[in-house]
C-alpha cells in the first residue's frame, strides 16, 4: 500500500509530460492566438469582472448569480494563492516543453500548483450557475477554455488545472450555504367567496379619501360615470376616516363597501366592511396600494372586472390590540391589519429606498438604503412573545412574503392563517459588521443575525420607552404593548385573481 502511495506523484508528473506532449504536437495556428489572448484575458479577473458587470446590468437572477459568482471567484483565488501555492511548491513547465511560438512570456513565477486561473473560471461558472442553471451552462465552456489555455501556454501542467478547477467547484459550493435555495413561490390563488355582481354600482358605497395620492377634483365625477347608482362619499381633509366610512357602511340599501385610499384608508375599510358583513372593494388610489396589488386590482379596471363579474375572495385578516399611554392609565386601541406591522428602522429603510429607486432601480435603492439606514440607527430594545432582544427591524406580514429577506415584495396566498415574523437583530457579536455584509452579499436571509419564523399569535412589549408601531404604513406612537391575532378567512373582498 505505502509503494503505491509512493509511486502517486511520479504517475501524476508522468501523466503531466504525456498530455503536454500532445499538446506540443499540434501543429501552430490562429488556435494559439485565442488561447494565449483568452488566458491573458482572465489574468487577474478581469474576464470574469467584465462578464458579471454584463450580467449585473439585467436585474433579477443575472444580478444575483453575477454577485454570487464573483464571491466564489474571490473565494477560490484568496484559497489558491495564499494558501495551496506556499503549501505546495512546483517547478512550472520548461520552453523546451513546449514550442516557443506557444509557450506564455513572461512565465508567473509562483509555484505552478494549483492554476489560480482555473480555479477562479471555474468558481465564476459554478457560483453562478448555483442561482442560474441556464447562464452557468453559457459560462462553462468559457471557463473550459480558461482551464485549458492554461496548459496550451505552458503556464501550467494539467494535474495543476484539475487541482485548481476542483478548489474552484469547491470554493463555489461551499458560497451556496450564503444563498440557501429559496423556498418555491406559490402560484397566486384565491379562496372563492360570494359577493352581489355590482354594474351599474346599486347597492354599492364608495368612500373616497381625498388625501390619497392619485385623487383630483375628477376622481368622484370618474366614478359616478363607472357607477351612475352607487352612493360616493369624499372625505375631506381633517375629517375622521373611521367615521365617515362608518357612516357609508351603514347607509340604508348599501350590499358592498368601496373604499378608494391607500393601505391605511383600506385597512380602516376593511374593519367596517367586516363589522357589517359587506363584501369589500378596493379602489387603488393611495400612495401605496399593497394590499389591491397583492388582490389584483392593481387597476381601476381589473377592480371594476371584478365586481361587475361579482368574482370575490375570502381573505385573512390581521387584529391588532394595542395598549398606548401611561402604565397606570392605557389607552386601548383596535386595528386591523391588511399587510405588514413594523418596529425599528424598517420604515425609514422604506423610505429612503423609495426616494432612490426613480433614479436608481428597486435592487441598488434597497441596498444604498439599507447601508445607510443600518450604518446610522441604533436597534431598539423590546420583547418579543416574552423574550428580550435587541433588534433593528421587526418587520410582520400578513401572510407569507416572498422573497425571504428584509425586502418581501410579494405575496401570492392571502388566506394561509399566519404571521411572517421577520427580526433582525443586534443580538449577536459583531451584529453590525455581520448585518452590512449580509446587505452588501445579498444573503439576509441567511444571515445569523436574520430569524425567520411564522405564528398566529405575536406579542410585542416596550422595555423602558415606549415604542413606534406602524401598521400598514400609519405610524402609532406611544405604544407599550401589542398583540397580534389572525383572524382566517374574515374579509370578504372583490378580486379577479384565480381561485383554488
Amino acid at each position: 500500500m505505502r509503494g503505491f502511495l509512493g509511486k502517486g506523484p511520479k504517475r501524476v508528473a508522468g501523466f503531466d509530460h504525456f498530455l503536454v506532449r500532445a499538446v506540443s504536437r499540434q501543429p501552430q495556428g490562429d488556435h494559439d492566438v485565442f488561447f494565449r489572448e483568452l488566458s491573458a484575458a482572465a489574468t487577474k479577473g478581469k474576464l470574469w469582472f467584465g462578464i458579471a458587470g454584463i450580467m449585473a446590468t439585467f436585474p433579477g437572477k443575472p444580478r444575483r448569480a453575477a454577485l454570487h459568482g464573483l464571491l466564489a471567484l474571490g473565494v477560490a483565488s484568496g484559497v489558491t494563492n495564499l494558501v495551496f501555492k506556499t503549501a505546495l511548491p512546483r517547478t512550472r513547465p520548461l520552453p523546451e516543453h513546449l514550442p516557443i511560438f506557444r509557450f506564455v512570456h513572461p512565465q508567473p513565477i509562483s509555484s505552478s500548483m494549483p492554476s489560480g486561473h482555473s480555479a477562479s473560471a471555474v468558481a465564476f461558472a459554478v457560483g453562478a450557475g448555483i442561482v442560474s442553471p441556464a447562464l452557468g451552462a453559457l459560462l462553462a465552456p468559457i471557463a473550459a477554455g480558461v482551464a485549458y489555455s492554461r496548459v496550451h501556454t505552458g503556464a501550467h501542467w494539467p494535474s495543476d488545472v484539475v487541482f485548481g478547477s476542483a478548489l474552484g467547484a469547491g470554493a463555489a459550493l461551499l458560497t451556496r450555504r450564503w444563498w440557501p435555495p429559496r423556498p418555491p413561490e406559490p402560484m397566486p390563488r384565491r379562496t372563492p367567496a360570494d359577493a352581489p355582481a355590482i354594474s351599474d354600482g346599486e347597492g354599492l358605497g364608495i368612500a373616497i379619501n381625498v388625501l390619497g395620492g392619485s385623487y383630483s377634483p375628477e376622481t368622484a365625477e370618474l366614478l359616478k360615470v363607472i357607477f351612475p347608482k352607487a352612493y360616493i362619499h369624499e372625505i375631506a381633509e381633517g375629517e375622521d376616516v373611521a367615521a365617515e366610512i362608518q357612516a357609508v357602511a351603514t347607509r340604508a340599501g348599501i350590499v358592498a363597501l368601496g373604499v378608494w385610499g391607500g393601505d391605511g384608508t383600506v385597512g380602516t375599510a376593511a374593519a367596517a366592511a367586516v363589522e357589517h358583513s359587506l363584501p369589500l372593494l378596493v379602489l387603488p388610489g393611495g400612495t401605496l396600494n399593497h394590499f389591491a396589488r397583492d388582490l389584483g386590482t392593481s387597476s381601476i379596471d381589473d377592480a371594476i372586472d371584478a365586481v361587475t363579474k361579482g368574482h370575490a375572495a375570502s381573505v385573512d385578516l390581521g387584529h391588532v390590540l394595542v395598549q398606548r399611554g401611561l402604565p397606570e392609565t392605557p389607552e386601548t386601541t383596535e386595528l386591523a391589519m391588511l399587510n405588514t406591522a413594523s418596529v425599528g428602522v424598517y420604515p425609514n429603510l422604506v423610505r429612503r429606498r423609495e426616494r432612490l429607486q426613480p433614479a436608481m432601480g428597486k435592487p441598488l435603492a434597497s441596498l444604498v438604503a439599507s447601508l445607510r439606514t443600518f450604518g446610522v440607527n441604533s436597534p431598539t430594545t423590546l420583547l418579543v412573545d416574552g423574550v428580550k432582544h435587541k433588534l433593528w427591524i421587526l418587520y410582520m406580514g400578513r401572510g407569507r412574503f416572498y422573497p425571504s429577506d428584509h425586502a418581501p415584495l410579494r405575496r401570492p396566498v392571502l388566506d394561509d392563517g399566519v404571521f411572517d415574523l421577520r427580526m433582525i437583530t443586534a443580538d449577536e457579536p459583531f451584529a453590525r459588521a455581520r448585518l452590512l455584509w449580509a446587505v452588501v452579499t445579498g444573503t439576509v436571509a441567511a444571515s445569523k443575525v436574520t430569524h425567520l419564523t411564522e405564528a398566529t399569535t405575536i406579542t410585542v412589549e416596550a422595555i423602558g420607552q415606549p415604542l413606534v408601531l406602524a401598521v400598514d404604513g400609519e405610524p402609532k406612537p406611544g405604544v407599550r404593548s401589542a398583540t397580534f391575532t389572525v383572524k382566517p378567512r374574515e374579509l370578504t373582498v372583490y378580486s379577479p385573481l384565480p381561485v383554488d
